[in-house]
């Protein structure tokens, strides 16, 4: 240690500072990617700050390293990089490329008249990024609308006119648009995500790329984001799913991230470390085009549309019988629509759990509080299992499985104390809406048990990234070609990777437990103030609230069916419903803290699972 000490005070200061980044770079190779950096000669070679995310193209970087010797392959994730688990574009979203000449560019660009007299109609003040106009309506920025009452004068220009009639005549657009909106980006600006507001325009929306190409993110609701290239002079064309669900943005940065050996042609871009280059943007002029709604929004997809009431989500329950309330509408009401599909994305067991039913012993009766469509009845052949839940649809494709089910509610199930030799609560007791609520789901486990028995319990963890890792539930699509296909048939995709099973409802009847003032340890605030609103959860991203609503969206028929339709990763054409379940995602040991609260126990293990918090506890004989 001393010998290094020595050498390393012979280094210049310039020596010593890149030392520091190549130790910084191996502890950040080695805690991110799990890659282990060795002090002699290999066949890989890592770049550190010389990448995608420093503004170096493969084109600048392969001839020096070629010059060393030869490269078998160069791989350049860009910074930050997420995986889309998306490889189609979003429903009703096309590019067609070189919708125009060159020639035809150059007059498009020429018409607008960025220094016209300030006294002209039709001048817009440039906004703080980019350089605008308006023709045909006005945009306003303040409230995303256009004024129906005052149109512009002049309308659309004529070269515009003629180009339209173009792509009528050739299918390429089903309407003529009254409304153009003219971009100016320059390098190194962006415009936020967003989507054009429902009750202004039609359906199909469409613009038109000159100057430069871009690269723009579309982003679906349950978190999945799909960069698209928009090649120069192609127009992009918006209509469905992706015009009303789907956010449609442009980040500002400088350069773009793209597929070295696709140009600058039109796609998506993947996650293909081997092809990934940068694209230096240039002066890039939109030309949007839009028709102007004259009638209210009638679209199918009435949560994101300012023309169709929206039910006003639910307040913090304030009492019992608040929290029974919003549990029937929230959680009970919910399974009951979604079981088909719910249960068509279950099948796939989680390993601690079964783990804890393979070591029960042989001929031990065993009850799962909150079984869903069974998953974990099947598990282990030598036992006797049996179990409930809140859900007639869930129950039922239970019983078409041959598994011994019935309905129930979790605060009150018909078996006698004491019979049970374990028990398993899988994602049930964080769909209960107060802390008395659950601490008595929790008491309801131990009643059950005889002393010496165990229950195995889960329930979804605020904290989604433990330990310097990120749950699958953020990790997003990390999955096996077959997974991949597993999931096209869940709009959300999270589902499948945390596996969160089907909460337990409640009897209307208030229950005798516990007062609990409060299990959090200091770290988690779950402070609600009187009549404050339920946050809706924006999927697979962190949480921010502890009492929330999660969205389910319904593909296939609703009901009890077990096949559902194939569909893509998000969906078809068709709208889908969607729904929302209240969840209360515990903080680390506030799980703990409700079971110590509990009479008759011992906690013998308590670990976090991929998102969840989980606990094995044993009843206690009382003592005499």
């Amino acid at each position: 240690m001393e010998s290094k000490h020595q050498s390393n005070c012979k280094l210049n200061r310039t020596e010593k500072k890149f030392l520091r980044k190549q130790i910084k770079a191996r502890h950040t190779l080695l805690r991110h990617e799990g890659i282990e950096a060795v002090s002699y000669a290999t066949q890989v070679l890592v770049v550190a700050n010389g990448g995608l995310g420093n503004g170096v193209s493969r084109n600048q970087l392969l001839p020096v390293l070629e010059k060393l010797g030869q490269v078998d392959a160069l791989l350049m994730p860009p910074t930050q990089w997420k995986d889309l688990g998306l490889q189609t574009f979003p429903p009703g979203l096309k590019v067609v490329e070189e919708i125009v000449s060159s020639e035809d560019e150059k007059l498009l660009l020429e018409s607008i008249n960025w220094t016209e007299d300030k006294d002209n109609q039709n001048f817009q003040k440039s906004l703080k990024h980019r350089r605008v106009k308006h023709f045909g309506y006005e945009f306003h920025y303040e409230n995303n609308n256009v004024d129906k009452d005052k149109p512009l004068p002049g309308g659309l220009p004529d070269i515009c006119d003629s180009v339209l009639e173009k792509w009528l005549k050739e299918g390429i657009i089903r309407h003529k648009p009254d409304q153009l909106t003219v971009n100016e980006y320059e390098p190194g600006h962006g415009i936020p995500a967003h989507i054009d507001t429902h009750s202004a325009f039609e359906d199909e929306i469409i613009s038109l790329s000159l100057g430069s190409e871009i690269v723009m993110d579309f982003k679906h609701p349950d978190g999945v984001t799909v960069p698209v290239m928009l090649p120069r002079r192609s127009l992009l064309v918006m209509t469905g799913e992706s015009r009303y669900l789907w956010t449609h943005g442009i980040t500002p940065r400088k350069f773009d991230t793209v597929q070295a050996s696709r140009g600058h042609k039109s796609g998506i871009i993947t996650r293909d470390v081997g092809d990934l280059t940068l694209n230096k943007r240039g002066i890039r002029t939109s030309f949007t085009f839009r028709k102007v709604r004259q009638t209210p929004c009638n679209c199918s997809y009435p949560l994101v549309c300012d023309s169709q009431k929206k039910e006003p989500p639910p307040s913090f329950p304030e009492n019992d019988k608040e929290a029974s309330q919003l549990e029937q509408e929230y959680v009970h009401r919910v399974y009951e629509e979604i079981a088909g599909h719910f249960s068509s994305t279950r099948h796939t067991p989680w390993p601690h759990i079964v783990e804890f039913l393979k070591a029960l012993p042989r001929g031990s009766l065993v009850a799962d509080i909150g079984c869903g469509n069974g998953k974990y009845l099947g598990i282990n052949k030598e036992l006797y299992m049996i179990g409930c839940d809140r859900s007639q649809n869930l129950v039922d494709i239970c019983r078409e499985r041959q598994f011994q089910a019935f309905i129930s509610d979790a605060l009150a199930v018909p078996i006698r104390s004491g019979s049970c030799d374990a028990c398993i609560s899988i994602a049930v007791v964080h769909h209960f809406a107060t802390t008395e609520r659950r601490v008595a789901a929790l008491q309801e486990l131990v009643r059950l048990l005889r002393p010496g028995g165990k229950a195995l319990i889960y329930v979804w963890a605020m904290e989604q990234e433990y330990n310097k890792k990120k749950s699958k539930y953020l990790r997003e699509d990390r999955t096996s070609p077959e997974k991949k296909e597993e999931i096209s048939s869940d709009t959300s995709v999270q589902e499948m990777l945390v596996e969160q099973m089907p909460g337990m409802g409640n009897q209307d009847s208030a229950c005798s437990v516990p007062s609990i003032n409060n299990f959090q340890n200091g770290r988690c605030n779950s402070k609600k103030g009187a009549n404050s609103k339920l946050p809706i959860h924006t999927n697979r991203t962190s949480f921010h609230s502890q009492d929330l609503l999660v969205p389910w969206h319904l593909k296939g028929n609703p009901g009890k069916e077990k096949s559902i339709e194939p569909c893509g990763p998000l969906g078809t054409h068709d709208a889908s419903p969607v729904f929302h379940r209240y969840y209360h995602v515990f903080c680390e040991g506030e799980l703990e803290a409700a079971c110590q609260a509990l009479s008759n126990v011992s906690i013998l293990q308590s670990y976090y699972d991929q998102g969840n918090w989980c606990v094995i506890l044993q009843k206690v004989s009382l003592s005499l």
